[in-house]
């Protein structure tokens, strides 16, 4: 039986390369033809507009089912046409559809179901049109997605062959859901979690140089890859400043230091090679216990925020639009997942974080919430937040398996 298994995974993998091959040359994998959709209406779409009546949000603002999308993850908006495209945890992508531009989707799809993924976390496009996905140890180009993604058959591009992201030995079911962006400088940014609560001081060397537990960044073909940030424990959202082109991203403290410390990270990168200070900081300025007898890095840079502790502060936006109110121009929403290993669950909202002229953050507020009910049940669990082209925001759930769409039409 066990043989059988192995015949059978190693033909499983065989297949998925041929596949990948005949994309990346424009030929036809004779995938099928029906591709899995989610149905939009029925119970469970009226069940989750229902909740989100118990959302609070500021003034003015309302917050709408935008999708039902399974394990909704990380999102990128396409630039031509406005699909978004939703990376899971698991096996799929998918291409969430407007078409007739009333704010709410009216198809929901597999993306690109002929080449299997292994946690397509992260997704993003460049200015040009092309969709990136990163997966656990691999990263595929999609150059034309937008317009290819109604058949099974999509044009692709190994950026990173499977199993040259992280080294196979550090592969870990743990920490490992990637993010990305392409900067201002048209690289490719992709976050590295690191798959431990702390790790042991002999991996550190394998982490620095590989850009595990850090943010690395390369040319979009691939090329001329090298680490931007160290220190970072795992980071599961990123985005820049338009104003003045600093990475920013949020970073998860480290478990088990009790039910309020350390806190979790909100960062600003002015330049590449800092350091963040993990592991020998947990978060802020708090000292692990594995490394409290080692000297930490002379220039570590601490955080612009400190979050509450345990929220898991996961996807964050810098906000683009003009149909939200001039506070919040210029700003950053950041999408707090809710703890796991608190006494008293925290978080599950979105948080809003003014940035001022001087391009440094002010005091962090609670923009939406709601999804932790006052009996401690998760209703939801915010994992991403995206902007659409008319200013509105998205907000995914992995939980609640959706996307809400929060608009603003003054008081």
């Amino acid at each position: 039986m066990a043989a059988a298994v192995l015949i059978a995974s190693a033909s499983a993998l065989v297949h998925a390369d041929d596949n990948l091959q005949k994309l990346e040359g424009f030929k036809s994998t004779g995938a099928s033809l029906d591709i899995e959709t989610v149905p939009q209406t029925g119970a469970r779409a009226d069940a989750l507009r229902s909740n989100l009546k118990n959302i609070k949000l500021p003034p003015g603002f309302k917050i709408d089912l935008y999708a039902v999308v399974p394990d909704a993850r990380h999102m990128a908006v396409g630039p031509s046409t406005g699909i978004v495209y939703v990376g899971t945890r698991k096996t799929r992508v998918w291409a969430v559809t407007d078409r007739t531009k009333t704010r709410v989707a009216d198809e929901v799809k597999v993306f690109s179901p002929s080449i299997p993924m292994r946690v397509p976390n992260g997704v993003c496009f460049s200015p040009d049109g092309v969709l990136y996905v990163v997966e656990h140890n691999r990263v595929l180009a999609f150059p034309a997605a937008e317009f290819f993604y109604e058949g099974p058959d999509v044009a692709a591009a190994q950026v990173v062959p499977q199993g040259q992201l992280i080294p196979t030995t550090e592969e870990s079911f743990n920490h490992g859901a990637r993010t990305c962006r392409i900067g201002p400088d048209n690289k490719l940014y992709i976050t590295l979690g690191n798959p431990f609560n702390v790790p042991a001081k002999e991996k550190l060397a394998l982490y620095g140089k590989t850009g595990m537990m850090g943010i690395i960044r390369m040319d979009q073909d691939g090329k001329n890859r090298e680490v931007f940030a160290q220190g970072v424990r795992n980071s599961v959202g990123m985005d820049f400043n338009p104003k003045d082109k600093t990475l920013w991203f949020t970073d998860n403290q480290v478990d088990g230091m009790g039910d309020d410390t350390p806190p979790g990270e909100l960062n600003r990168a002015a330049k590449a090679g800092e350091n963040f200070g993990f592991p020998y900081y947990g978060g802020g300025h708090v000292r692990t216990v594995e490394y409290k007898s080692d000297t930490p890095p002379a220039n570590a840079v601490f955080p612009e925020v400190e979050f509450a502790a345990h929220a898991a502060d996961l996807g964050m936006n810098f906000y683009r639009g003009n149909m939200f109110p001039a506070k919040y121009q210029g700003g950053v929403f950041v999408a707090e997942h809710g703890s796991w290993n608190r006494t008293t669950p925290i978080g599950a909202r979105v948080m809003f974080v003014p940035v001022g002229s001087d391009g440094h953050a002010g005091k962090a507020e609670v923009f939406a919430d709601g999804w932790l009910t006052k009996s401690n049940e998760y209703m939801g669990r915010p994992v991403d937040v995206a902007q659409l082209p008319d200013g509105s925001l998205l907000v995914s759930d992995d939980y609640a398996g959706a996307i809400y769409r929060i608009s603003y039409a003054g008081k």
